[in-house]
């Protein structure tokens, strides 16, 4: 299996909305966002130590009175062949599983889908569409994220859009560019950007909306979903 493990979370309360589950991190991703702030997972996977899947799935089986499911993080997991196998396994245990996206795969999310292997889905959305590759801070197919979209919201899931809003990159016209464009989307939160670690170090210096301007971004945007919330 050529799933690179590099975090390990083994309790979260929420990662997995309305759930108890574990996180793991996997290396690698094909955006290069700026104010990542998973860094390391992106500029250097290698120097972090692998963690076996056994490891995961072990400690998973142990707890299972109290653990519901697994939220597969990364980086971005969809790069991985093996994924479907990968999860697979788990689910063959009896969890939940929660796969976290930027969208860029969405063959991989079809099959995903198609094959139930999938339980909850929580898809990024960088910006509205034309400043895709601003955000990502690299060449997007801009077809394949707007697919991906599609493929979520007639999933029948339990699913969630989400976005990370710098200052510098997500105005309100931006906010109300993606509302219009997920209009009838069920869950959007807008989270709030923490300029603690980034994959561009500059974003250390970027100060964060205010809790006034998080609630004007999300009058903008209730109109358009079936709930709307800040993760602070």
């Amino acid at each position: 299996m050529d799933l690179k493990i590099k975090g390990f979370q083994k309790i979260s309360l929420i990662d997995y909305p309305g759930k108890v589950c574990s996180v793991i991190f996997l290396a690698g991703c094909n955006f290069r966002c700026p104010y990542c702030q998973n860094p390391d997972l992106i500029k250097k996977p290698n120097k972090i130590k692998d963690i076996a899947f056994e490891r995961v799935l072990n400690y998973m089986i142990k707890k299972r009175k109290w653990i519901d499911g697994i939220c597969i993080t990364g980086g971005e997991p969809t790069i991985y062949n093996d994924l479907p196998a990968f999860i697979q396994k788990v689910k063959k245990k009896g969890f939940l599983i929660k796969l976290d996206t930027n969208g860029t795969n969405p063959d991989m999310l079809e099959h995903l889908i198609r094959n139930c292997l999938i339980d909850y889905v929580s898809m990024d959305i960088k910006s509205p569409l034309e400043k895709y590759d601003i955000a990502a801070n690299t060449k997007v197919n801009k077809s394949a994220i707007r697919r991906s979209v599609e493929l979520i919201k007639k999933s029948g899931l339990d699913y969630e859009f989400r976005t990370t809003v710098v200052p510098t990159l997500f105005k309100g016209k931006d906010a109300l560019a993606i509302g219009e464009w997920l209009n009838g989307a069920s869950k959007f939160f807008i989270q709030q950007f923490r300029p603690t670690v980034t994959l561009n170090k500059s974003y250390q210096k970027k100060q964060p909306y205010s809790e006034a301007e998080l609630n004007e971004l999300k009058e903008i945007m209730t109109p358009f979903f079936e709930s709307v919330e800040i993760r602070t």
